[in-house]
């Protein structure tokens, strides 16, 4: 009999087979003596639409929302059914006894493969393969330890109850919305609150008014100190510092006290999702998206770093024996890898801590040694990262000494700090400071102030690194699913990227306005992520958090229905629909801008702009324009004016590819050449004659 193993995704099919031994290939799957390895292509399944379960939700319209539908079911994803079919065939093979769930560890990976199992009507035992990476040792060790699927119901139940949660939120509040204003508009529970944040923080900064004030400061020998104050911007006005320096300067200061502590800094924890993606956007402008799709590359492809989708910065009691090979696989990469080799002690225990780690610990090298040379430019940096993060654990304590000296003139004081590096430990080693004055406990000090003018600055912009910071403060989504909500944010027209920042579009600006208060703020969506992390621990019944989700639901449809709110729509255009007269609206695409028909009958579009293509002018060499005409699409040069045909399919295909070119010339050229030159052929002829 044969265990039936079900994978994510076509890549980690192939690796698990590998080291199962299930060395025959099939189209849709892989098979040995023991085990048939298949796989899913993501999410293969999905809920029914509202048009799926009642004919009368197939049309847009106010009447007939909320959509409160009694049981939600699942319906195949189209373009993959070919894959769904394989794996309903496979389960129902006589020779296979059991399945293992080997899809990602975690709520989502759960989810994909329990509805696969549920509509091929799986009715034999299952188990579930609980990896955090992807290397031949892990999957080994996984396959000894594989446990019964029942001990994960509660992580699927959490994974239904946010699936439902999402459809009753999203698809009511999103169609009452669209149905009132007449524009698309979409909002979503945690879509909207993660907006909001971008929102909140355009305000402060539009609000903002520059403020001057001024600061005096002392100086001693080369050192300086501010005046120490419980307002810092408290002197508006020249004057006031004018006076305040005068009264001080009446007599000599003194030094009260002299304090000296010795400071040691523990270097940070390994990185969670968050965090990396953070850094990632700070150092090289990576979006979350991307740091999430090459830290995933790592773990799967590479198999050289652990689960990214983890949301803790600590390691289970049982890691560490792993400690000296995750070492040991990174032994080329500094230096004082070999000396933490040697020594093998992990110098920050604290990062032990079973009950701070959830699913998954934090993320790690694993015991596979790289291959730098088969790893992009991005994937390499991102890896250093990693690396450099868990070096740390083995690097000594920063050590500096510390000393506070305190100055006062009659009422007012000064704090000079001084700081000495004893010992480096995990941070660079700083260049040593030299202290130009001798402080001693009643030292007389001359008054020697300077009045400097200063400006309030305003908030910074909110870019991906700070907006993940918010939503993981404000409990918004999860490290698995903020990256896929920013861009969500941005594809539906929402927010936008301004350089290195998000902006809110004006169309962001007024769903905001026109969007239940509840569902703008944090708090709710905050709660209810919190109530889907309860359900994943069994603390928290599922059935409950629906029934207030449909409260809920209801509730906000029917505040949007009351509202007077109006709409303005600013991607209108005052330009006119040839086909129609209606006025076109300006849509972003990734194909660039174009125009659609505001009239929701009317199929007509065109770009905003001309699509520069591949095909060159034959006068000046530069790529053409593709423009849309009456009569169907051409090229045309917009320095020559001169225009082409597009050729069509056929045409294209009988052109020939350089590669076939370069063979024809050859073979021409081959045919073209004489045997032997016309001297030697003559020669050769009058010998014959002879």
């Amino acid at each position: 009999m044969k265990q039936l193993i079900l994978a994510e995704k076509p890549s980690v099919a192939k690796d698990l087979s590998k080291v199962l031994g299930a060395n025959q290939k099939h189209k849709n799957y892989y098979e040995g003596p023991n085990v048939i390895v298949t796989w899913a292509l993501g999410h293969l399944l999905g809920l029914k639409m509202p048009e799926d379960l009642n004919k009368d939700w197939q049309t847009w319209q106010m009447e007939t929302l909320p959509m409160i539908p009694k049981q939600l079911g699942i319906k195949a994803l189209p373009k993959t059914g070919h894959q769904l079919k394989a794996i309903k065939q496979l389960a129902q093979r006589k020779d296979v006894s059991e399945a293992v769930i080997a899809t990602d560890a975690g709520r989502e990976g759960e989810l994909v493969a329990r509805w696969i199992l549920e509509w091929v009507r799986f009715d034999k035992p299952v188990k579930r393969l609980w990896i955090s990476s992807q290397t031949d040792k892990a999957i080994k060790e996984g396959f000894r330890k594989l446990a019964p699927a029942k001990n994960y119901d509660s992580l699927y139940q959490s994974a239904i109850a946010r699936a439902k949660a999402d459809w009753l939120v999203g698809l009511n509040v999103t169609r009452a919305l669209t149905v009132k204003y007449q524009d698309n508009l979409s909002a979503g529970r945690v879509q909207t609150p993660t907006l909001a944040l971008v929102r909140e923080q355009e305000k402060q900064i539009e609000s903002f008014r520059p403020q001057s004030y001024y600061v005096i400061e002392l100086a001693v020998g080369d050192e300086k100190a501010k005046l120490v104050q419980k307002n810092p911007y408290q002197l508006k006005e020249h004057q006031d510092a004018q006076k305040l320096v005068d009264e001080m300067s009446r007599q000599n200061g003194r030094v009260v006290s002299i304090e000296e502590k010795i400071k040691t800094e523990a270097a940070p924890l390994p990185y969670d999702l968050t965090e990396i993606q953070r850094e990632a956007n700070q150092r090289y402008g990576y979006s979350a998206k991307k740091t999430l799709s090459l830290v995933q590359s790592l773990y799967e492809i590479h198999k050289i770093v652990t689960y990214p989708r983890t949301d803790s910065k600590y390691l289970t009691n049982d890691m560490k024996d792993t400690m000296k090979e995750r070492l040991q696989a990174v032994s080329d990469f500094a230096p004082e890898v070999k000396q933490y080799l040697k020594t093998g002690k992990v110098v920050q225990q604290k990062v032990f801590n079973d009950s701070k780690v959830s699913d998954h610990h934090a993320l790690l090298p694993t015991e596979q040694k790289p291959r730098y040379e088969k790893l992009s430019t991005d994937e390499q940096r991102i890896y250093n990262m990693i690396v450099r993060r868990f070096l740390m654990l083995f690097a000594p304590v920063h050590k500096r000494s510390q000393q506070k000296i305190t100055v006062t003139f009659e009422k007012e004081t000064f704090i000079f700090t001084n700081h000495t590096v004893l010992e480096a430990g995990w941070k660079e080693a700083e260049a040593a400071t030299e202290h130009s004055v001798v402080w001693q406990e009643g030292q007389r000090i001359k008054p020697n102030f300077s009045i400097k003018k200063e400006l309030t600055t305003p908030p910074r912009p909110l870019n991906e690194g700070t907006l993940l910071g918010k939503m993981e403060k404000a409990n918004l989504g999860t490290p698995a699913t903020r990256a896929e909500i920013i861009e969500k944010l941005i594809k539906s027209e929402l927010m936008e990227r301004a350089n290195s920042n998000l902006a809110v579009t004006p169309k962001g600006k007024q769903l905001l306005s026109l969007v239940n208060p509840s569902l703008v703020t944090p708090e709710l969506t905050a709660k209810w992520e919190k109530e889907l992390e309860m359900i994943a621990k069994g603390s928290y019944s599922s059935q409950k958090f629906l029934q207030q989700i449909e409260t809920d639901t209801k509730r906000l449809v029917s505040e949007i229905k009351q509202s007077e709110s109006k709409y303005q729509d600013f991607s209108l255009t005052q330009k006119k629909c040839p086909e129609c007269g209606s006025f076109l609206k300006e849509k972003n695409t990734r194909d660039g801008k174009i125009y659609v028909c505001s009239n929701t009958e009317c199929s007509y579009r065109r770009r905003k702009e001309p699509k520069l293509s591949n095909h060159r002018c034959p006068q000046c060499h530069k790529k053409m324009e593709i423009i849309e005409g009456k009569n169907g699409a051409f090229f045309k040069c917009k320095f020559c004016s001169i225009t082409e045909k597009i050729p069509d399919k056929k045409e294209r295909n009988k052109k020939l590819s350089k590669h076939e070119e370069r063979r024809l010339l050859k073979k021409i050229n081959q045919q073209a050449e004489p045997e032997e030159s016309p001297l030697a052929a003559a020669l050769k002829a009058a010998m014959e004659k002879q």
